[in-house]
């Protein structure tokens, strides 16, 4: 990590001279000149002060936030095989997805099979159906969707899918904030 470069970004985005970070971190213009340039590095504690004159925690400054995985193969993805309710299963498809805003899963229901029931909850729900016929069912309301049908919902009943067909369906679901 380039210290100096991402100090001096920080700044930047900020609208800050180099005086006027040295003004507010109580330091001198020539130090943070040098700070930017990794000419010299600054203690624990002066990095933390200049951290707070720019409004960044530490934890944040240090977060390898290009590091951040966005990209995920069949190996990332956990599988939860049901052959009783689902008659299929459920793929979680962005690993640790319960920390992010939304959770994508793949459900597949076989012949009889249907999703757990969902409580009501706060957010929304979008799904499309990639192969196969379901029944959505919101409360006491059903709903037929067939291959390339999607639905979005602001779930204040339960609800669940329904295989509707004799072949196997497959449904993207994604849900905000996260619930599977």
């Amino acid at each position: 990590m380039n210290i100096g470069e991402k100090l001096k970004q920080l700044r930047q985005q900020r609208g800050l001279t180099q005086e006027e970070l040295a003004d507010r971190c109580e330091l001198s213009k020539g130090f943070i000149s040098q700070v930017e340039r990794n000419l010299a590095s600054p203690s624990i504690a002066t990095l933390t002060d200049m951290l707070e004159c720019l409004g960044v925690t530490p934890a944040d400054f240090f977060a390898d936030k290009d590091g951040e995985k966005t990209v995920f193969g069949p190996q990332d993805m956990f599988v939860k095989e049901d052959p009783d309710t689902l008659r299929g299963s459920i793929t979680w498809l962005v690993p640790n997805a319960q920390k992010n805003d939304m959770e994508p899963i793949l459900v597949e229901l076989g012949e009889g099979g249907q999703s757990y029931d969902m409580p009501p909850g706060e957010g929304e729900e979008f799904g499309y159906v990639l192969g196969g016929s379901v029944w959505l069912v919101v409360g006491e309301k059903r709903t037929r969707l067939r291959t390339g049908a999607s639905f979005c919902i602001h779930p204040r009943q339960s609800h669940r899918l329904v295989n509707a067909g004799k072949s196997r369906a497959r449904v993207l679901w994604v849900s905000t904030p996260p619930s599977f």
